[in-house]
This record gives structure tokens, sequence and C-alpha cells, in this order.
């Protein structure tokens, strides 16, 4: 018995080489969209690791400026040069597919495009090692909120190649060979019943020829006895 319940019929055995065909078509198609994932997956995570490096590279650079400044300069001091920023950001998010796969971008502008309005105080009374520090962290800023994008993108096409995976093993290993089988089961199935039929009407043919027989040599039987009792006209006549 195949591991599904199915009807053996002719009908039955049309539907389910449909969907097997279509099964299989579909295997095919995830397989392929599987090895696709996997290559945009590994070309995002050599892109994370390339960002990742140069992130950690600026930051570790800012952040010895600021410790720099910080010894330099008085925390009170470092807390007022920069309490209030001078320049604001903007933020969008939008997104592109990648095999159906929806990633974010992210796009961020400045309120205004002076360079200098990312220092938010006064040179006169601060190191020069904070300016540093301001316009290292200025500049990583972009590079962390690529890091963010590709993290994302890793993130979200990782949930999709397992969600791919399952589905190319459920009909690899499950679907598809529960499909054959029942074929098989059913094609069994009416061979069978066509084998029984046909010496089902083998035996009706034989009975209908001994009966046919029969019913001639009884015919047979009574013409010889009519003929024998009939009455035989006198000799000599």
């Amino acid at each position: 018995m195949p591991a599904i319940n199915v009807n053996p019929t002719r009908q039955e055995l049309t539907r389910l080489k449909g969907r097997l065909k279509t099964s299989i078509r579909g295997h095919k198609l995830l397989k392929d969209k599987r090895d696709e994932l996997m290559k945009q997956f590994m070309d995002v995570v050599r892109e994370n690791r390339a960002v990742r490096k140069k992130v950690e590279e600026g930051l570790m650079r800012a952040h010895g400026s600021f410790t720099v400044a910080s010894a330099l300069m008085s925390t009170e001091m470092l807390q007022q040069s920069l309490l209030y920023p001078k320049q604001s950001v903007e933020l969008d998010m939008t997104f592109h597919n990648i095999m159906s796969v929806n990633v974010p971008e992210y796009h961020f502008r400045t309120r205004s495009q002076n360079g200098a309005e990312i220092y938010p105080y006064g040179f006169a009374a601060t190191s020069g090692e904070l300016d540093d520090a301001v316009d290292a962290l200025s500049q990583v800023f972009q590079d962390m909120l690529r890091l963010a994008e590709i993290e994302k993108t890793a993130q979200l096409l990782a949930e999709e190649i397992e969600k791919t995976r399952r589905r190319v093993n459920a009909l690899e290993y499950v679907k598809i060979p529960q499909m054959q089988e029942a074929i098989k089961y059913i094609s069994m199935k009416l061979d069978e019943n066509e084998r029984s039929n046909t010496i089902r009407l083998m035996k009706v043919k034989d009975m209908l020829l001994k009966d046919a027989i029969e019913e001639k040599r009884q015919e047979d039987r009574q013409a010889i006895e009519a003929f024998r009792s009939r009455p035989q006209a006198p000799e000599g006549i």
C-alpha cells in the first residue's frame, strides 16, 4: 500500500501523473532558486567581511582620537562641546528584490551640504584630536549603514535559503516518492483488474461455447431419435 490513501481509478492515475509532473518541474525550479540564493548569500557574506573590517578600523580610529581628546580636555568641556549638534541626518529605507526576497536599502542625507557643520563647537577651546574623532565618525557613518544593510540582507537570505531547502527536501524525499509509489500502486491495481476481467471474459466465453456445443449435441440427438422413430413404409409398395 502507498503512504497516501488513493482510489485505484484511471481518473486518479491521470491526476497523480499531472501532479507528479508539476512537482518535478517545481523541484527543479526550487533547486535552481536555492543555488542562486546561495550564490547571492556568499557574495553578501564576502562583502560583509570587507565592510565590517572597514567599519571596525574607522571606529578604532575614532575611539583612539576620542581617548586622546578626553585625556587633553576636561570631561565637562568634552560633554559641553558635543551637547548640541549642528548637523542633522534623515534616513530613508527602500527595498529591492533578490530572488523573491525583499531586502532593505538605507539612504541618508544631511540637512546641510556644508562639511564644517559636523563640528558643533568652536575650535578655540577644543583639541584637534576631538576634530579627528568627529571627522572619523562622520566618515564611518555611511559604512555603518551599509554594514547594517548587508547584515539584514544576509539574515533574510539565510531564512529564505532554509525555507527553500526544506521545500526541496520535502519534494525530493517525501512528496515525489509518495506520488510515484501511488502511481505504481494504481497501475498495478488497474493491470490486475484488467487481467481479472480478461480471465472472467474467457471463462464466460468458454461457458457459452460449452453451452452452445451441448445444445448442438442435444439437437443432433433429437434429430437422430426423430429419424429413427419415424414410421417406415411397407415393403412392396
